[in-house]
């Protein structure tokens, strides 16, 4: 527990930072339509510009729930320089804050802060997904499965260049299952 509790400190004060001018709406494009049913369940982390807790993380998941009220539920599990190294495990609550579109959320790592995430790429059929921010200093591949094809990942990374990323601060997260 006191391992979640740090590591939820250490995404705070990670993110605060590049959070802090953001407001509510973002000035980053999203996309125009999450479906949250077909959105909820795990994704694997695919790539990322990490926060300082995540440069050696390995197996990453992100999983999202609904709770009774309709709010997210988030749970980010890793380890920790190997597959078989320390399992780290955080716990967020998040809040959907545009009903219309359903890609901009607030997440909670730690009360009373709330963050920006913004649903900035989606596959049509929910294969993979990427998370951003309005400063671009942290973004998060994610896919349904542990790899993505070459084609849709360079096919993100272009995007995320051309929206103005530094792309050579992308890291892939190691996956072996």
């Amino acid at each position: 527990m006191k391992t979640a509790r740090l590591a939820s400190l250490a995404l705070l004060l990670a993110s605060t930072l590049a959070f802090a001018e953001s407001g509510r709406q973002p000035f980053q494009k999203v996309v125009d339509r999450v479906d949250i049913q077909k959105f909820l369940g795990s994704w694997y982390v695919i790539a990322l510009l990490p926060t300082f807790i995540e440069k050696d993380a390995t197996n990453g998941i992100e999983t999202y729930s609904l709770d009774a009220k309709g709010n997210i539920r988030v749970e980010y599990i890793f380890h920790k320089g190997s597959p078989a190294g320390r399992r780290s495990v955080t716990h967020q609550r998040g809040w959907i804050i545009d009903k219309e579109k359903n890609s901009v959320w607030e997440v909670q790592p730690l009360w009373p802060f709330r963050l920006p995430y913004l649903i900035i790429d989606l596959a049509d059929d929910y294969r993979y997904t990427v998370i951003g921010t309005n400063n671009f200093n942290y973004v998060w591949i994610m896919a349904r499965n542990p790899a993505l094809s070459d084609e849709d990942y360079q096919g993100i990374v272009s995007r995320l260049a051309a929206r103005g990323y530094k792309i050579s601060g992308i890291k892939r997260m190691r996956q072996e299952w």
